[in-house]
């Protein structure tokens, strides 16, 4: 399925953003793989990393979740997205939690509607285990994301697009 496909991953910079972007590179053949992130820096330092002459299918665009309309201009023409963006942190979530609830679930629902509304195909969240029982802030948001992904299966109408969320 990732083969030939235009794939988008949000936080496509973060730790598991780039043990996946590594992992499809090695095991597949995608025609782009964007990646998506507001930190220039680990963007310029993957572009050192991972060369255009090497690697012609990546893409990097600049952008948070929390920016709507930055957001679905990244995912024209994407099939596939990944979405890794979250404010994972947990003392940073507690101390700043209206920013954790922004990210993780205000962010959360423009993947959705901007996937909606470009056609993607394909959409997985990643969670985690601190949404299972959450005793704190991030655990809390990112269950309230995993529950807008996955109630994203009854609203899309008659849009051809899958949710899904896996546990990290």
């Amino acid at each position: 399925m990732l083969n030939n496909s235009t794939i988008l991953i949000t936080g496509g910079t973060g730790s598991f953003g780039k043990k996946f972007i590594q992992t499809v590179l090695k095991q597949y053949k995608p025609k782009k793989l964007i990646i998506y992130s507001r930190d220039e820096l680990k963007q310029f330092e993957m572009q050192q990393e991972l060369p255009d002459s090497k690697y012609g299918c990546l893409r990097y665009f600049i952008g948070d979740v929390r920016d709507f309309p930055r957001l679905r201009t990244a995912m024209e023409g994407v099939e596939i997205i990944i979405h890794t963006a979250a404010l994972k942190q947990v003392p940073t979530a507690e101390y700043n939690p209206f920013e954790a609830v922004k990210t993780n679930v205000l962010g959360g629902q423009n993947v959705i509607d901007a996937a909606i509304q470009t056609g993607v195909k394909k959409v997985i969240a990643l969670s985690t285990d601190k949404a299972a029982a959450p005793i704190n802030l991030y655990g809390a948001t990112k269950l309230c994301s995993d529950k807008l992904f996955v109630a994203a299966n009854n609203f899309a109408g008659g849009h051809n697009i899958k949710f899904s969320v896996v546990r990290y």
